[in-house]
Formats: C-alpha cells, structure tokens, sequence
C-alpha cells in the first residue's frame, strides 16, 4: 500500500466482536466501494470471517494480533498492553497509516490511548465526544458526552466550533444552530465559564448560528441543532435520554399487549409504530466520536450488531471524506486565542 487506509478497524472490540466487526464491514464495504480498512485482530478467527464476506475481504487487510484490551480493563493499564487491537490501530493513524480508526471496545481505553497516542490538534486544549441524537426536528448534535468532566471557557468555545463543523459534515447542515446548555434560558443563568463561552460565542465568526442558552427540555425538542455542555453533564443527559426511550418502548409494549382490543389496535397502527421504531432505532445514532485529536476517531457502542456498526463506520467514512479535521483548524484559525481559562463558579439558581 502506498496510499494510507482509509480506516483501521479495531476487529476485537465489543460484546460480539469480531463477528459483528466483519459482518459490519460488509456493510461498509458495499457504502464505500473505495475504501481500505487496516483491519487489526485474530487471524486464526478473522480469517472464516472473511471467507464468508466477500466484499469485506476484498476491502480488508489483516494485521494480525492475539491481544485484546478487556471491557472491563481501566484506562492506565490499557495504556501498557502495546500490542492490543485496539493501540495498534490507534497507532496505524499516528503513525499516518490510516485516517481513522473505529472500535466498539473499552470506551475509557479508547478516550485514553487516542489522546496520548493521536494527540491534540494544535489550538485544542482538550478533545470532546460528540454524537448525533434523536429530537422533534430531526437529529441533533450533542457534545461532550463524557471525554471532560469539567470544562472552562475556553473549552465550551472549542466544543462549539467542533460540534458546528461536526453538524455541517455529518448532519449536511449549511449554518447549524448552538446552544450552551444551561440551567435556564436567562443571559443571567448559569456559572463565570458559561457566561464567558456565551459571550466570546456572541462575538465569534459564528454569532449568527448561536442561539444563546437551552435547558435540558431542548435536547429533545429540537430547539438547536447542537447542544455544548461539559461531559458530565452531557454524559448524565444522554443516559437519561436512553433510559426514557427503553422506558417508552417496554410501556408501548404493554400497552398493546394488554387485552385483545389492544392488540387489534396495534394491528391497525402497526405502520406507524413501524416508522417510530425505525426513527428511534439506536443503530442509526451509533458511533459517538472523538473530535479534536489529529485524525478521525470513532466509537461504536459495544453492544451493537453488524448494522450498527456499519453506521460507525459510515460515521468514520464522513469525517474523513469531507476533512473534518482541516475544517476545524479553519474554524479555531477565525475564532482566535480570545477565551480565558475561567475557575468553575457555583451555579446561579
């Protein structure tokens, strides 16, 4: 190979891997008939696989190794297992051999390795997780999702200009709306490091995309087409969020089961529960990524199937396409080194 991978493929990660790994391939595979994947695992076990998916065979090169990075393995030793499948196609795209990289392993490993291994891009103080959602108006996009538990300022300024170039690639939006989550709507709300981020975003390239500040009712509203906030609290919003939808979807279940004239209404909106269903499926949000690091990192859920999968590496696949990551320079390049660090003040009720 003269030419870089397209993506590296961390064939041993997650709860059916590397089963659903090559059956999403073949998915991949077929989307993006020019694509090359470095895909990095077990031999012994890849090789069946193959066999019996053509186009992801066609597609793929193997990088054979035996060690794996276990789900339930804490970060700071990940960073010592040198020849996982996961740290050598992390290393593939620092070592420019590929332009991305998707696992669905250990989620802190992965947050772990990437940053120490890929690095920063330069002008972002800290990289953030970003996933598309789920909302009245459409998808949305949400950032950070738990890569940074506290976040100054600055920070909230960078997510902002990330999750704009993220919604623009991903999402095919020409002018994204933002909002800063909060704890009210008021100019007022909230803490020092919001109000700065707000005010710096109001005077920023960007100021006619912002709309100042949501609460949590927006995510799912659809108020903005992306939300900012620091990672705990987008971490607390997107499990509440899963939750709320399992609860709906075990509560449409006994609703309809409960008597026979139930379940003859089901029959009679059955297309309708259909198209809900395939709206809300998880699958379709899969492949939450890493942005501000120096190539494309994605992360699948681990619990997911080939078809998930497949959207991660759809996911990937955009990103690299449309140069997510010259787009941000571009976008930190305008904005300017204008955003003090601010200390995290208590917020205001």
């Amino acid at each position: 190979m003269t030419e870089p991978f397209t993506l590296a493929i961390d064939a041993m990660g997650g709860d059916a891997a590397p089963d659903i790994v090559v059956a999403g391939l073949e998915l991949g595979a077929e989307r993006h008939p020019s694509a090359r994947f470095l895909l990095v695992g077990d031999e012994t076990r890849l090789g069946p696989l193959l066999a019996r998916y053509k186009r992801a065979a066609a597609a793929c090169t193997v990088q054979h190794t035996t060690e794996v990075i276990a789900g339930d393995l804490k970060p700071t030793a990940a960073l010592r297992v040198r020849n996982s499948s996961m740290r050598l196609a992390i290393d593939a795209v620092a070592g420019e051999r590929a332009f991305g990289v998707v696992s669905a392993g250990n989620t802190g490993a992965l947050l772990a390795l990437a940053k120490i291994v890929i690095k920063t891009l330069p002008g972002i103080d800290r990289p953030a997780m970003a996933a598309i959602s789920p909302s009245a108006r459409g998808d949305i996009v949400m950032l950070d999702l738990g890569a940074n538990v506290s976040c100054d300022a600055r920070n909230l300024v960078e997510f902002a200009i990330m999750g704009d170039v993220f919604a623009r690639t991903v999402l095919g939006l020409t002018a994204p709306t933002i909002g800063l989550l909060n704890v009210g709507s008021e100019e007022l709300k909230g803490d020092d490091r919001i109000r700065l981020a707000a005010e710096t975003l109001r005077n920023s390239h960007i100021a006619s995309q912002f709309h100042g500040f949501v609460e949590g009712h927006d995510i799912a509203g659809g108020a903005v087409d992306v939300i900012v906030t620091d990672g705990f609290t987008g971490n607390v919003a997107l499990k509440t969020g899963e939750g709320a939808l399992k609860l709906i979807g075990g509560m449409l279940r006994q609703v309809f089961s409960a008597s026979i004239a139930a379940k003859l209404a089901y029959l009679l909106a059955r297309p309708g529960l259909e198209r809900l269903r395939e709206w809300l499926d998880p699958r379709r949000y899969n492949g939450a990524v890493l942005i501000g690091l120096k190539g494309v990192v994605v992360k699948s859920h681990g619990g997911t199937d080939a078809i998930g999968f497949a959207h991660a590496v759809d996911v990937a696949m955009d990103m690299v396409v449309h140069r997510f990551n010259d787009r941000i320079r571009e976008g930190l390049l305008r904005i300017g080194d204008t955003t003090p660090a601010v200390a995290v003040a208590v917020p205001q009720s």
